[in-house]
């Protein structure tokens, strides 16, 4: 992988939101959201060292331009959004630690990932988001919140679980924020919502309106309502 350094943010101990694209795209669409309304501007850039897939235009194919950036806003560092992961365990461990090294060297307080709970069960239009957290006491504290625990034990694959692992190993606290979802194909605004008011309850902070995430999941589900999910 390949990492450049563009600048230097002015940051002091700031929080770090860290996500990448997942099922229903919610990573994505939550680190993409919060960027937009943070205005946060790039330091740090993460290039693939071979691509993950090609994307072919009906005859000829393309290179995906695949690219995964650090950005920094008010006391702040977001990481990820973007299209894919990593194409191998190594590089996904690579980047994880490339994370943390990043969170140190800015003295990170708390390292937040998140990303989508596949459910069978219908969940229309509120989904619920389940936290879970490095530590025995930190999940006391979410609980005291009224904020929803994960309901059982289970294995968090991928970059919006394994970060939260190599939090653990280096001594720094994570929070992990899962929404429900029913679609893992389609795009889910919802769920990405769902998300977005946790993370803002977790941090005390405005993340902005999410009055267009209605909007846009309204006008998903109106294309696909009575059509079946390839």
């Amino acid at each position: 992988m390949k990492f450049s350094q563009i600048k230097e943010p002015s940051l002091q101990k700031p929080l770090m939101i860290a996500a990448m694209q997942d099922m229903g795209d919610v990573g994505s669409i939550v680190i993409d959201f919060i960027n937009t309304n943070l205005d946060t501007t790039v330091f740090r850039e993460v290039l693939p060292s071979y691509p993950a897939y090609v994307i072919d235009n009906g005859g000829y194919i393309d290179l995906p331009e695949e690219k995964w950036e650090y950005r920094s806003g008010k006391d702040t560092i977001v990481f990820g959004g973007g299209s894919g992961q990593p194409s191998s365990t190594e590089e996904l461990n690579v980047l994880c630690q490339d994370v943390i090294n990043v969170a140190k060297k800015y003295s990170t307080r708390f390292i937040y990932t998140l990303g989508g709970f596949h459910t069978t069960k219908p969940i229309g239009k509120e989904p619920k988001t389940f936290v879970t957290t490095t530590s025995l006491d930190m999940t006391d504290q979410v609980r005291k919140l009224g904020i929803a625990t994960t309901p059982e034990a289970s294995i968090i694959t991928g970059f919006n679980g394994l970060i939260l692992g190599f939090a653990k190993m280096n001594g720094i606290q994570g929070i992990g924020l899962y929404a429900e979802l029913n679609e893992p194909k389609l795009p889910q605004y919802r769920s990405a919502k769902s998300i977005i008011k946790t993370l803002e309850k977790l941090t005390y902070q405005k993340l902005g309106d999410t009055s267009e995430l209605d909007i846009l999941a309204d006008e998903i589900e109106s294309k696909t309502r009575g059509k079946p999910v390839d």
